[in-house]
């Protein structure tokens, strides 16, 4: 009989645990082929989750709570909880119940079927007008420039077999973008589509800020690509060929036309932009130096502060 594994990352997610884990009590039920774990990982939060969390794997002796020092974010967290997972099949889900757990079960079909890798694709998302194109934008440029065999509309709900799951535990790599990752090993997804709900106003508000969206987008792009290092490279080259073609035309209408140079203001706007784009080009420069860095280090991704087991059934 296989064992199935779904990881949790959570971070303030207390209105949504009890009903996340009702959910999966509920798939488990439907599926009595197979066994289930529900491994929740608590990132640090700073509500009630890791209480919650605690009182659950009480009442649920197929859940286990993974609570880490601080809070890694959100990959780190799937990551940690990928080490844990004992499952055959590995699944991650995030905890606001945006994405629907029941999607497991046609899942697993398709990993029954000899699929390595299931991605959950979002086809649609309730998220706003803004949110969707910046959104879509990001998965654009990152197919074109990154990984082409991303879905469109991006995925954060997959589930692994176990010998990809052991794979990507081998790789303890720091600000990693773990979506990226799994298609970066190369096994051949299995594409489930479905429509990303609007977070329900009782399960709390969204942590996914704008800084830590912002740390996505370029950990993403640092992480499995050198367009931004080779555009900035290009830049440099198209700036330089402008400048000199520029001082050779100076030069020429000041010596055969005794032009007298004018305009500060120009001069001041032309000096503002260019040293405006070397502070750009530098900050790209300095993203890759610092996660060489980071790597360097050899810290680890995530520290596991504690880890609650459920008690056994009593015989």
């Amino acid at each position: 009989m296989s064992l199935i594994s779904i990881v949790v990352p959570v971070y303030n997610n207390a209105a949504s645990l009890p009903d996340l884990l009702a959910r999966f009590q509920d798939l488990a039920a439907k599926d009595p082929a197979r066994r289930y774990e529900f491994v929740f990982v608590d990132d640090g939060s700073s509500d009630e989750s890791y209480p919650v969390l605690q009182a659950l794997a009480r009442q649920e002796r197929r859940a286990r709570v993974v609570k880490l020092s601080r809070n890694f974010g959100s990959n780190a967290a799937i990551m940690a909880g990928l080490t844990q997972a004992r499952g055959d099949a590995v699944a991650a889900i995030a905890a606001d119940l945006q994405d629907p757990p029941e999607l497991i079960a046609e899942m697993l079909d398709r990993w029954q079927a000899g699929a390595k890798v299931v991605l959950a694709a979002r086809r649609g998302r309730d998220d706003g007008f803004l949110s969707n194109l910046l959104s879509d934008i990001f998965y654009a440029l990152f197919r074109r420039f990154a990984i082409p065999s991303m879905p469109k509309r991006g995925f954060d709900f997959f589930l692994l077999d176990r010998q990809v799951c052991e794979q990507i535990n081998r790789i303890q790599e720091h600000n990693v973008y773990l979506m990226g990752l799994i298609l970066w090993l190369g096994f051949q997804p299995a594409v489930v589509y479905y429509d990303r709900k609007k977070r329900e106003r009782r399960y709390g508000r969204s942590m996914w800020t704008l800084r830590r969206k912002i740390k996505y987008f370029i950990d993403s792009f640092v992480a499995f690509s050198y367009f931004p290092v080779r555009a900035a490279s290009l830049l440099g080259i198209c700036l330089s060929v402008l400048g000199a073609l520029y001082a050779v035309v100076i030069l020429f209408l000041r010596l055969f036309y005794a032009i007298e140079a004018q305009g500060w203001a120009s001069l001041m706007i032309v000096l503002l932009l260019v040293s405006g784009i070397q502070m750009l080009l530098l900050g790209i420069l300095g993203e890759y130096l610092w996660r060489n860095l980071d790597e360097t280090r050899k810290r680890p991704p995530f520290i596991i502060e504690e880890i609650i087991e459920s008690p056994p059934e009593e015989e």
